[in-house]
């Protein structure tokens, strides 16, 4: 399907299904018929797996399997050796984990596009490098189809509010990947921040996060691309630039991949653990629809090699409501509000995402710590604050909500505002220089220079300069038609 049809086919979706949303917040939902219906609950769930690396075949899809209302029926990859794979693990799990004998045949996309305009498709998990996170969603959302989407949610700002407004004018339900908000299997987040909300430990004055560091790389010669990887789609909206094995993922196996650790595609770790990290920060403060007011960070960058996202930082953000949140590679790995009257403070324990991850400096392995053992006995009453409680496993959260049409746990504008902290943390890192930075507008406050990171040049024909949404489509708009918490 040439690139020409793809976009006819956008514009007449737009003209057909889109008409008159400029000015509405929250479109009416779409329900896929198979969910209509006093039975609805039982029916199944089609899903379609975008992007097949290894958070995809250690995390993403075995949770998601593993549900007997989910069929996952079509993997989609621009590595054809790895949609081979993805089709091959998916029918293998099927059959080895449910006893199916003769499992549906894997449909494999080798573009996104075809998958998501697949009507048997109810729903999708975009598990790709973070710079091809935001495009697939929207076009996802605005094929009608729900959305897990790995953290973090945006390669930058601008694309984060772009998302979040498509999301909510088309009614799709996306859960963001901060699985940290679900109970399963680490329910001393929730813990953690229901105490600090409750003021047990008093009013909050300072938070520290800690979370790892990348290592410097070395220079890398120009490889052939592989004939199985269309490296022009790879790139994506970003700019090209000659291929070679350790910019991209490993050509044999599904170790950490390259990209991780080169700006072009994202921003390091900063995203990276601090999209999970900042997040549970946000959620204990109750600052999940805001931002820091104020940015002054310092990062050590490589001097050579082709890996050349930050290596130590450290980034001090102040909020509105006087909290002062120092992040750095420096602190213990994890979250530590310190208040009026004591601390609190949680991680996940000594667990990286993979075995290939970097490290953070300690603080031992308790998962859950206070400066006084009294705190964490302590009862929330029942006219106390109780925060949106996910006993089960991330994912089962979001297969829940596409049946309820309910909210998940981790919903698209709370996963752009954790990701656009840490956004705006990257750009300090590189300014060097306090900034003064306004949450509303999501803009900085008299700083054009800073303000042009907020978004990166888009290559044609990828991104989403390029997609034709008929609303939301420039990020100016985010300034009349913000979402800015529940029900607003």
């Amino acid at each position: 399907m040439s690139d020409k049809k793809y976009r006819h086919t956008r514009r007449d979706f737009i003209k057909t299904g889109l008409t008159g949303m400029a000015f509405t917040m929250v479109a009416p939902t779409i329900v896929p018929s198979r969910f209509l219906g006093k039975n609805a609950p039982s029916n199944r769930i089609n899903i379609g797996q975008i992007g097949f690396g290894r958070i995809a075949r250690s995390h993403d899809l075995p949770e998601t399997m593993r549900h007997d209302d989910v069929q996952v029926m079509a993997v989609c990859d621009v590595d054809r050796k790895r949609m081979k794979d993805g089709k091959a693990y998916i029918e293998n799990w099927y059959k080895e984990n449910k006893g199916q004998r003769n499992p549906a045949n894997v449909k494999m996309y080798e573009h996104y596009r075809d998958l998501v305009n697949d009507p048997e498709i109810d729903a999708v998990i975009i598990s790709t490098p973070d710079h091809w996170h935001v495009q697939p969603a929207i076009e996802a959302a605005l094929a009608g189809k729900d959305i897990y989407l790995q953290k973090p949610l945006s390669l930058t700002v601008e694309e984060g509010r772009v998302l979040s407004n498509v999301i909510h004018r088309t009614g799709r339900i996306l859960q963001v990947g901060s699985q940290q908000r679900s109970m399963d299997p680490w329910p001393q987040f929730h813990r953690a921040c229901e105490l600090v909300r409750n003021g047990r430990i008093g009013e909050v004055k300072e938070v520290y996060v800690g979370f790892g560091a990348d290592p410097q790389g070395d220079e890398q010669s120009p490889m052939e691309v592989p004939s199985n990887l269309n490296y022009d789609m790879w790139l994506g909206s970003t700019p090209e630039v000659y291929y070679t094995e350790k910019r991209v993922h490993p050509r044999e196996g599904y170790g950490r991949p390259g990209w991780l650790r080169v700006e072009q595609f994202g921003a390091g770790m900063i995203t990276g653990w601090g999209a999970h990290h900042i997040d549970t920060a946000h959620w204990g403060m109750g600052t999940e629809y805001s931002g820091p007011v104020e940015v002054e960070a310092d990062a050590t960058f490589p001097r050579k090699g082709i890996w050349d996202v930050h290596m130590g930082f450290r980034v001090t953000n102040k909020y509105a409501n006087g909290v002062v949140m120092d992040i750095s590679n420096m602190n213990d790995q994890g979250v530590k509000w310190v208040g009026a009257d004591g601390w609190i403070s949680v991680k996940r324990g000594p667990a990286k995402v993979t075995a290939s991850d970097p490290g953070s400096s300690g603080g031992g392995d308790k998962s859950l710590d206070a400066s006084n053992p009294k705190i964490l006995n302590s009862k929330i009453g029942p006219n106390e604050a109780h925060l949106y409680r996910s006993d089960m496993e991330h994912h089962r959260n979001w297969l829940d909500s596409i049946k309820s049409r309910k909210q998940p746990v981790a919903p698209v504008e709370i996963g752009h505002r954790s990701c656009s902290a840490c956004l705006i943390s990257h750009i300090g890192m590189h300014l060097r220089r306090r900034l003064q930075f306004n949450p509303k507008k999501e803009r900085f406050v008299n700083d054009d220079e800073a303000n042009k990171l907020l978004a990166r040049p888009q290559r044609y024909p990828y991104g989403i300069d390029y997609l034709d949404l008929g609303f939301a489509s420039s990020f100016k708009e985010s300034e009349k038609y913000p979402f800015m918490g529940p029900g607003k």
